[in-house]
């Protein structure tokens, strides 16, 4: 039996950034943090010549090649795993579609089980890009390498996107005072909607492509936020990464008429005016889950709850994508 499991993740600044058609031409940044909510992926050995794939749907195939789940039948195609007489199941702490990252973490997870069966040692960076290359080189999804990266790496991560495509990352510095402040400070609320990320890229993408001038000079923008964000959380300045994450957000909603909608934007006022610093709305926009860094967060979470948000706490993880048994 082989259990791999990945964090899930929040973006800290420079959302939006790590998408090729932006840092092929610019170049990205931004701040990512891995949470202690992870997707699962068991792999075993059967008696039977098929291969048994369960996820929300049940598929038994004689081979990888005839599976309908795009990811895993693309990543068994590039470990070079036949799927004969294996069943692999997929579970999560959090459903898909909520702007947490799940995908990327599915997917590192998956190669990551993979390559243990088939005995391969392999580095957090090749994990990630081989899982890039899955979601965005061969399935041509429009989406950015943050997932992937933050899920393999673990930890409070910045990462630079160069316009090569490689990508540089290294340990946001923060003192132990400060990780802890912010570890306890962000809250995280379910908005109770979920949506496809790639619905809402798809829009982005195609603007940057053709050199939207407000797309990019949104992106712009953003990605200069996520420098600032950088230099305020290493310096323990808390309350001014909180005004950054709201600048973020408030420019975040004029990428896409489909990012935000009239009761998330009735929820985020309500947290402003309740106990809440700064906010934004977890990944590429449209449902998912708001964040809030609140220093008073007894009255944000009474106001949130009365609201009907439910609230998932949370740690950071430092240990990225890893094997749990093998």
């Amino acid at each position: 039996m082989i259990i791999a499991r990945s964090p899930l993740r929040v973006t800290l600044g420079g959302g939006g950034t790590d998408l090729p058609s932006y840092y092929e031409k610019f170049g990205g940044f931004l701040i990512a943090a891995a949470i202690d909510k992870y997707v699962y992926i068991t792999l075993h050995d059967t008696f039977v010549p098929d291969l048994i794939v369960k996820y929300s749907e049940l598929e038994r195939v004689p081979d990888a090649s005839k599976l309908k789940h795009p990811i895993i039948r693309e990543a068994m195609a590039l470990v070079g795993v036949g799927g004969q007489s294996l069943e692999l199941t997929s579970m999560a702490d959090i459903p898909a579609g909520t702007g947490l990252g799940s995908s990327g973490s599915f997917t590192t997870a998956l190669l990551k089980a993979l390559h243990a069966h088939k005995k391969n040692l392999v580095h957090p960076a090749e994990l990630a890009e081989q899982a890039c290359e899955i979601e965005i080189g061969r399935l041509k999804e429009p989406i950015g390498k943050q997932d992937q990266y933050i899920a393999a790496y673990g930890g409070i991560t910045c990462f630079k996107f160069l316009e090569n495509g490689k990508v540089e990352a290294w340990p946001l510095k923060l003192s132990k005072e400060t990780r802890d402040n912010l570890e306890d400070n962000l809250l995280l609320f379910f908005t109770g909607y979920s949506r496809s990320a790639s619905a809402i890229l798809k829009e982005q993408d195609t603007k940057s492509k053709s050199d939207d001038k407000s797309m990019i000079e949104n992106l712009h923008f953003v990605k200069d936020l996520g420098l600032q964000s950088q230099i305020a959380l290493e310096k323990g300045n808390l309350a001014e990464f909180a005004r950054l994450m709201d600048m973020h957000w408030q420019r975040k909603k004029q990428r896409s008429g489909g990012m935000s909608n009239p009761k998330i934007n009735e929820w985020y006022d309500l947290a402003m005016a309740n106990g809440a610093l700064g906010g934004k709305l977890i990944g590429a926009g449209g449902g998912g889950f708001l964040m809030f860094y609140a220093e008073d967060k007894t009255k944000l979470r009474q106001t949130m709850a009365k609201a009907g948000l439910t609230e998932v706490r949370f740690r950071f993880d430092f240990e990225g994508t890893k094997l749990v048994i093998s």
